[in-house]
């Protein structure tokens, strides 16, 4: 009996309660299957694709983000410019009024093309179909600025040549610059600038099907990069539609952190709801978008239910944290805060590092390798603060009350937080971020062992970038890890940062460590 093809057999709310609670922190418990912590080695074919991805690519909603913004821009320079050769007298800056016109006239022109799906990577595309869109909102941006000054009564206030110019010289760009930005796009899809790249979980038949309806898509910006299965060639061939099989789910795991893979789309029958749920379990670690292809006949779901893929129905399971423009907006914030701080704090550092220097022999930096995101090793930059000769950069043993490793001046570094502050550079080489989980040393243990042994879905902390401060250090979760129980909690908390991530949180924690900091209670 095929439930796949029922309308009514498959509830997408149901799917999406059942996955919520995936992430729930439950202790690890030995098996035999793969837990999602653990690496595993790929076969030298999935190895080599992975290294053929590793460069970074741009989204679409990147992309079209800056080209808002750029012609936002040149449309107010146009006028601008016009402005100067035609009205502005030597001496006299442009006017309030002339400013308001060019500033609104700007964004109106780009909203209304916004509004007139011109912004669409289709629409990029075939610019010439686009052009009677694009001049039209343009005219009608222009005709609502003359509505607004003809009620305002300002109209003498401007030069009539001066707005017909700027009408007619926008035009023109708009024209011109969509030619330029079609080839652009084109080129960008050929050589994998501007793509998002996919990866096939489940083999057979439904992944055939899948594949050939992303292909027929006319505007597919899909690359896919191989198909992952743990079934065997008999239910599984190694080929699936001129694509290779890679290696297991396991596997697939290491490929996406080796590879910059952007979706994981999971072709399996709607029906297989345990088995989907078994994925799942072992993926939701990755920071990528997990998607549930949809597209069998006979399911109707209401819009909300699912996404598009071109015309490509697909369920949205997981969503890659802080994505696209998101990412921008914190790393800007983590540059000027960063920058902030060093020009605050300087003095602190100066006096910090002299005072390792002097007290001890050995370097004033120490580095240690810690996990930063997507499971990268990372080198992050502590001011010195055990004897050199007791120091342990793996971080098997952690520090405790009283710990004779410790020297004095580090002890005091230690308590106040003092060590951590030359990772700001950290923050400015982009490896670590301002706000984010904490960053832990590769072998850090508890009780002999590793947090990934310890907390089920650990490395899921890893699907953003590791932070100086984080939720879980305002919240009390600092310092050393004597008991399973911390680490779980430390998790939990990573964890909801993560799901919860605004830029609005990350200024309450930037602004609420340095009062935090004032409990030393765990800090040794």
């Amino acid at each position: 009996m095929n439930h796949v093809d029922k309308p009514d057999s498959f509830d997408p709310e149901a799917l999406r309660r059942k996955v919520s609670e995936i992430r729930t922190i439950t202790p690890s418990a030995p098996s035999e299957d793969y837990d999602g912590g653990k690496t595993v080695d790929l076969n030298p074919l999935a190895q080599k694709i992975a290294q053929q991805f590793r460069a970074d690519t741009y989204s679409p909603s990147m992309i079209i983000g800056l080209l808002r913004l750029f012609e936002f821009l040149t449309l107010l320079a146009i006028g601008y410019g016009i402005h100067l050769l035609y009205v502005s007298t030597p001496g006299m800056g442009v006017t309030i009024f002339y400013l308001s016109v060019l500033v609104g006239g700007a964004a109106i022109g780009v909203l209304l093309l916004q509004l007139a799906d011109a912004y669409q990577v289709p629409a990029l595309r075939s610019p010439w179909r686009m052009t009677p869109r694009i001049l039209a909102a343009w005219a009608i941006a222009f005709g609502a600025m003359a509505i607004v000054v003809f009620f305002f009564k300002s109209g003498e206030e401007y030069s009539r040549v001066w707005f017909a110019s700027w009408f007619a010289t926008g035009a023109v760009y708009l024209v011109i610059e969509r030619q330029v930005i079609a080839y652009s796009i084109r080129r960008w899809a050929r050589n994998g600038t501007m793509e998002r790249r996919a990866v096939i979980v489940g083999g057979g038949e439904p992944a055939k099907e899948l594949i050939r309806t992303l292909e027929q898509q006319p505007e597919n910006d899909i690359r896919i990069c191989g198909i992952f299965d743990d079934r065997d060639e008999r239910r599984s061939p190694s080929i699936v539609a001129g694509y290779p099989k890679l290696g297991t789910v396991a596997e697939l795991v290491e490929f996406a952190r080796l590879a910059r893979i952007d979706m994981l789309i999971i072709s399996l029958p709607l029906s297989a709801e345990a088995r989907i749920l078994a994925l799942l379990k072992k993926l939701w670690v990755l920071p990528v978008d997990i998607r549930l292809a949809a597209h069998a006949k006979g399911l109707r779901f209401r819009p909300r239910s699912y996404s598009q893929v071109g015309s490509l129905p697909m369920l949205d399971i997981f969503d890659k944290p802080i994505a696209d423009w998101d990412n921008v907006a914190k790393r800007i914030f983590d540059v000027f805060f960063s920058v902030v701080a060093l020009l605050l704090l300087w003095p602190v550092l100066i006096g910090a590092a002299l005072a390792v220097k002097f007290t001890s022999p050995g370097p004033i930096i120490f580095k240690q390798k810690r996990h930063g995101f997507n499971n990268e090793i990372i080198e992050v930059y502590k001011f010195r603060s055990m004897f050199t000769n007791m120091s342990d950069p793996t971080a098997k043993a952690a520090v405790t009350k009283g710990d004779p490793r410790v020297t004095p001046v580090g002890r005091f570094l230690r308590k106040s937080s003092i060590d951590e502050l030359p990772q700001l550079f950290n923050v400015l080489k982009g490896e670590l971020s301002l706000v984010g989980p904490r960053p832990h040393a590769i072998q850090a243990q508890s009780h002999d062992r590793k947090y990934v042994d310890v907390v089920e879905g650990y490395f899921a902390r890893h699907r953003v970038k590791p932070g100086v401060t984080g939720w879980a250090q305002i919240n009390g979760w600092r310092g050393e890890i004597d008991h399973d129980d911390k680490i779980r909690f430390r998790t939990e908390f990573d964890l909801y940062y993560i799901e919860n991530w605004s830029l609005w949180l990350d200024l309450k924690i930037l602004f609420l460590t340095p009062f935090r900091l004032l409990n030393t209670e765990n800090a040794y």
